[in-house]
């Protein structure tokens, strides 16, 4: 029996091409939480970045936000996972020396790093996050546990990047960027944390995605739903693959379960 359900966001609850959650979507979990059923948020997103979600908002139990390195539930903390300091300062030099934009995400605040034209392409026009605090000066993030950082770089530049990292890791969920969290940090281990809180077995556990950054927590989730716009290498791990974020995925995937 199905327990609680954990939702990524962009292409997964909303769309890429609306910005939007369907109403399908909004009415599936209208009524899995009708029956008690727990919803959860799981995204790469720092959670002052999650402006898309209002229209659920009153359902959501909790989030896993920037890839497993902070879940919480209501004003309850529930696991924080910081990445090494001297390994965020070593980004920091580089994005310096190869002049690319990064999102630095702290446990209070975040600033993005040396934005350019680049950033306003893929935040500001495809996801549709406008306040990106680029003015916040650097020193004052740094000053906090840092979650995550998002440098918008080839896949060729992450490689080189990440041998510098040892005390991370590397998820793409967009091809023009990847989010760095501390090592062996994803969003299965903010599944774990919350469903452990909860005293919630993995087994009564749902996760949808279509992001690499997905993988581990489809893989860990009891069940696991790729929605058909995902990734081959996340379709590849799922226990289903539901129809796209804009053909009614979440909806068709709670039928095919019978959770709805």
């Amino acid at each position: 029996m199905t327990k609680a359900l954990f939702f990524d966001i962009d292409g997964t609850l909303v769309s890429f091409n609306t910005h939007a959650i369907s109403e399908s979507a909004i009415e599936a979990i209208r009524q899995v939480k009708a029956k008690g059923i727990k919803v959860f948020i799981s995204t790469g997103r720092p959670f002052s970045l999650i402006n898309n979600l209002n229209a659920i908002k009153e359902w959501i139990d909790g989030y896993i936000t920037t890839n497993g390195a902070y879940s919480f539930i209501g004003n309850e903390f529930v696991a924080c996972n910081p990445m090494p300091r001297e390994e965020v300062e070593a980004v920091v030099k580089f994005a310096d020396e190869l002049d690319f934009p990064c999102m630095i995400v702290g446990e209070k605040d975040l600033t993005f790093y040396r934005s350019n034209e680049q950033v306003d392409r893929v935040f500001k026009q495809l996801l549709n996050v406008q306040d990106l605090n680029e003015n916040v000066p650097l020193e004052p993030i740094l000053a906090q546990r840092i979650l995550q950082l998002t440098p918008v770089i080839t896949e060729e530049t992450e490689k080189e990047l990440m041998q510098k990292l040892p005390g991370c890791v590397s998820s793409r969920w967009c091809p023009d960027f990847a989010d760095i969290t501390a090592k062996g940090i994803d969003k299965s281990v903010g599944l774990e944390a919350l469903a452990a809180h909860l005293g919630i077995d993995i087994s009564e556990t749902m996760a949808f995605g279509d992001g690499g950054n997905d993988i581990a927590i489809v893989k860990r989730a009891g069940i696991g739903v790729a929605m058909d716009n995902a990734n081959d290498s996340l379709k590849a791990v799922a226990d289903y693959i539901t129809t796209s974020v804009d053909e009614d995925g979440v909806w068709n995937a709670l039928k095919h379960f019978g959770v709805l």
